[in-house]
């Protein structure tokens, strides 16, 4: 087996949470001695993803590989997958490692046929919550988990960000007929200075992509709620999304009356749009283990949230404090009542800080997940070795 591994990462969407992840992943492994690089999409993102792959492109062995992929299950997957096989095929990597549902699907395919070829290629899969955000009983659900069963055949290893993701799999799509892990995102050391407000900065942030699964509109009328409430609270709102979400949420923001009161920010790094706000709310209706939430409560920002997916693994110890999701009304009384005593708030944030600087490490993660591809690669080869499939 070799000391120094040639690891792609597949992903369709170089925004977010998932595309943080893979960066974070793929320098750490790069400073292990590993040659890394990633392919990903090449019409998602617009310039703030382009800057992005820009800077990191350069530090990887493999660089970043852009190529169209659509977000829908469609015809146009298969020249996608090709394209995909084809430059895999080139890298001849040891580790192909898909995040989310189509960058899972793309790499475990691709893992599949290079293994038709003789090569001693190892698949893992990330789901990043991705697919199993469907109703299992909704067509596109079912479509999706038959998917993921029968790809479970090409996987060496599920690699799940929270254990609410993994207990989530296990429901939607069955226990998993290949080895499952659990290994938490991490931080750098870095991103446990506290960020402060600037002058003038709102009352609230939200940051993150701009779509109703992660509650803009739930934000928008909880702040209408404040206004009718006689609360004068201002939202900055920083991100990107579809066309047609934006617009909605503006006609939303106008009709309500909030021009005033709630400004458009473009995507920016998180930490920089930190000091735009004095307290971050994130009023998701799903997710796995949001970057966004750790990475704020390691800047030691106040913080109201849902209580959904991973979150309470982050929280523990203070779940009580965490918002019923998909209620305008719980989240606007949540904000109100986080105005109402902010030395609270601010004596939480310096406490959860605390408390996850010792769980949430970047080496950690990485050596973690290092050690699982190499316990993988070492059945591979002991299975060539025995003449085993």
């Amino acid at each position: 087996m070799p000391q120094s591994l040639s690891i792609i990462h597949v992903a369709r969407a170089p925004v977010g949470g998932v595309f943080r992840h893979i960066g974070d992943l793929a320098l750490a492994q790069t400073e292990a001695g590993h040659r890394v690089g990633m392919i990903c999409d090449a019409n998602t993102g617009g310039e703030f993803a382009a800057a992005r792959i820009a800077e990191l492109a350069p530090k990887l062995h493999h660089g970043i590989i852009r190529l169209p992929m659509s977000r829908s299950i469609g015809p146009t997957d298969l020249p996608s997958i090709a394209a995909v096989r084809r430059r895999i095929h080139a890298i001849a990597p040891d580790v192909i490692h898909g995040h989310g549902a189509k960058g899972g699907v793309y790499a475990r395919l691709a893992a599949m046929w290079e293994r038709t070829l003789g090569r001693k290629v190892v698949a893992f899969y990330a789901p990043h919550g991705g697919s199993l955000h469907f109703d299992p009983k909704s067509r596109k659900g079912r479509l999706y988990f038959l998917v993921e069963r029968e790809l479970e055949r090409a996987t060496d290893g599920l690699l799940h960000v929270s254990e609410y993701e993994a207990t989530t799999y296990r429901a939607k799509v069955g226990v998993p007929r290949c080895p499952a892990f659990v290994v938490h995102n991490g931080l750098r050391e870095e991103e446990f200075e506290p960020v402060k407000p600037v002058s003038g900065a709102a009352t609230f942030l939200y940051i993150g992509e701009l779509r109703d699964l992660k509650g803009v509109d739930l934000l928008i009328r909880a702040m209408a709620l404040l206004k009718e409430r006689g609360q004068p609270v201002s939202l900055a709102m920083v991100g990107d999304g579809p066309a047609e979400d934006k617009e909605r949420y503006r006609r939303m923001i106008d009709e309500a009356g909030l021009a005033d009161r709630i400004s458009p920010y473009p995507p920016m790094p998180a930490r920089e749009a930190f000091a735009l706000a004095h307290i971050i709310v994130v009023p998701s209706r799903a997710e796995s283990l949001p970057y966004i939430v750790l990475e704020a409560g390691a800047a030691g920002l106040p913080m109201i949230v849902s209580d959904v997916g991973g979150i309470p693994e982050i929280f523990e110890g203070e779940t009580e404090r965490l918002v019923e999701p998909g209620s305008a009304g719980a989240l606007a009384g949540a904000m109100q009542a986080g105005l109402a005593d902010p030395e609270a708030l601010a004596r939480q944030a310096l406490l959860r800080r605390e408390r996850l600087a010792e769980i949430f490490s970047l080496p950690v993660m990485a050596g973690r997940v290092e050690a699982i591809y190499r316990q993988a690669l070492a059945r591979r080869y002991k299975n060539a070795f025995s003449g085993s499939a």
